[in-house]
């Protein structure tokens, strides 16, 4: 179960979001918060979950990943926040819902393929260590949630985006079986197993001891450890829980 990216629909334009509306069954409209780290299967468990509900599939990663492209291609550096911050102030994004997975259009190009590679995945780490990058991504990503309906993946959606969204998810699993997941998502990377579990351990780290907004379950959040579990198992957990919060607002 990989990280992939299916689903959803949200842009992001010179400093403002828009949301488009969510085509859910009647009643309640949740927020669904899944965080967790790189290779725990949370994009997929994502686009499962927005597809179920019709809830709109917002992905965070897609967005400091496309941040990170035009750094690269700007020659910004990703030591510098300041620039990053401003660049994406002037930056368009759009994630554009198919039949398959979202594709990222950045500035009317779409991209979606150049935001697979390694260098660029590598980069939107780095870029998303810098507060001014991550203050600019958790207002746009609270005005694109700010009518329910939407499930939101990333890494600070429970702690920072949305410290009352209704669901909370903190998915996981072992490294190496998240570098294998990695890995099979890359096909580019073959024999480079060692290279991608290095880089997501040192991805880890910087997830978690980052000053703004550090990668860490909250409180309240329902911990799934996915290391032995199947696709449909993790999915059948989590509807569980969506479930029992959507009953128990209908019975109010």
């Amino acid at each position: 179960m990989g990280d992939a990216k299916p689903g959803g629909n949200a842009k992001a334009n010179a400093g403002s979001v828009a949301q488009s509306a969510a085509q859910s069954r009647p009643g309640r409209k949740l927020v669904i918060a899944i965080d967790g780290p790189a290779g725990s299967g949370k994009s997929t468990l994502a686009a499962l979950l927005a597809r179920k509900y019709g809830y709109t599939n917002i992905e965070t990663g897609a967005m400091y990943r496309a941040l990170a492209l035009k750094a690269l291609e700007s020659g910004v550096p990703l030591e510098d926040g300041a620039a990053l911050a401003a660049l994406a102030q002037r930056s368009k994004i759009e994630l554009v819902p198919t039949s398959e997975a979202n594709r990222v259009v950045l500035d009317g190009t779409d991209v979606s393929e150049r935001l697979r590679s390694q260098e660029v995945t590598d980069a939107a780490s780095k870029v998303s260590v810098h507060p001014p990058v991550r203050e600019w991504m958790v207002a746009s990503q609270r005005r694109m949630g700010a009518g329910g309906g939407i499930v939101m993946e990333g890494r600070d959606i429970g702690t920072r985006v949305f410290p009352d969204a209704e669901v909370k998810i903190f998915l996981d699993a072992a490294p190496e079986v998240r570098g294998t997941r990695r890995f099979l998502q890359v096909p580019a990377l073959a024999g480079q197993e060692s290279a991608v579990l290095d880089e997501l351990r040192a991805r880890d780290q910087r997830d978690r001891t980052r000053v703004n907004s550090p990668l860490v379950a909250a409180p309240d959040a329902v911990e799934i450890d996915s290391t032995y579990l199947t696709l449909d198992q993790v999915l059948a957990r989590a509807v569980e829980l969506i479930e029992t919060k959507l009953n128990a607002g209908s019975s109010k």
